[in-house]
């Protein structure tokens, strides 16, 4: 039986691979022992580019998200959850059937459940939903609040939900696919965020984004144009691929490569182009 000491979790999470360095220690546990070791420079909050409809599915999503995190065990963190996510999430190898049967963490063993092809879509899918501590969850959301509800805004309802669950599913398959012999399973929601800021990029380049920035131990708010933001975030990818090639890194980077990928061909081959900036009022005094 295979043994392995400090296994790490591959998150997917937005906020801790953006373009920027990231916040805080988010996971305990044998599987999910990961520390990020710098603080998030820049945090998207919110943007200057109004919509013309209420966004019901981009927070029936994050509502969704937030009711499954609250029923993972130990919220996302510590041995129950390390056992749930490999019970529920895709782990690559089983593609192949090339996993082995457990894995032992110290004195626990981890059964790795075998999966035909619907099953292990249906684990892809699921894992879109799943989030390994608070940090996690709350950096994806924020991401999907701040680009998503102008993607709903073009596509309408049932496409946005459509492109969303599509995108989630390539990221999966874009880690997978360069991961293929990992034996622990991938979790976020990031690559599915990923291919809504992908077509948030062609649809609204020169949108501006509320982003924010802290001075020594102050914080303030700037203004970015969209391009710039996830333009260095989808460069920054690469750096972590290095990273990851180094062992200095677990975070699932070909995911958020392949979300933004989809997300801006897919929205491309529907139709989608550069959209006039949204006119803000301001009001007088």
């Amino acid at each position: 039986m295979p043994e392995v000491n400090v296994p790490t979790l591959f998150i997917s999470s937005i906020t801790f691979a953006a373009a920027f360095p990231t916040l805080g220690s988010a996971f305990q546990g044998p599987v999910t022992n990961l520390y990020f070791a710098h603080m998030l420079a820049l945090i998207p909050i919110s943007d200057a580019n109004p919509t013309r409809r209420f966004p019901y599915v981009t927070i029936g999503i994050i509502v969704a998200n937030v009711l499954v995190f609250f029923r993972e065990p130990g919220f996302g963190s510590g041995l129950e959850a390390n056992l749930y996510f490999f019970q529920n999430g895709p782990i690559p190898c089983q593609l192949e059937a090339t996993c082995p049967s457990a894995l032992q963490i110290g004195s626990e063993i981890i059964n790795i459940p075998e999966r035909g092809l619907a099953s292990f879509l249906a684990a892809i899918l699921v894992s879109t939903f799943l989030h390994a501590g608070f940090l996690h969850i709350i950096g994806n959301m924020l991401f999907l609040w701040v680009f998503g509800n102008n993607i709903e805004d073009f596509l309408g309802p049932v496409k946005y939900l459509a492109f969303y669950l599509l995108g989630g599913i390539a990221a999966a398959w874009a880690h997978i696919f360069t991961h293929s012999d990992s034996v622990v399973p991938a979790v976020g929601a990031s690559g599915a965020v990923a291919a809504v800021m992908g077509a948030y990029l062609v649809l609204h380049p020169r949108a501006r984004v509320n982003v924010l920035v802290p001075i020594i131990i102050i914080f303030t708010v700037i203004q970015m144009p969209a391009f710039a933001v996830l333009a260095l975030w989808f460069v920054y990818q690469f750096f972590i691929g290095a990273q990851e090639a180094g062992g200095a890194t677990s975070v699932a980077w070909m995911a958020h490569v392949g979300g933004f990928a989809f997300g801006l061909l897919g929205i491309l081959l529907m139709g989608g182009r550069p959209q006039r900036p949204a006119r803000v009022w301001h009001p007088r005094y």
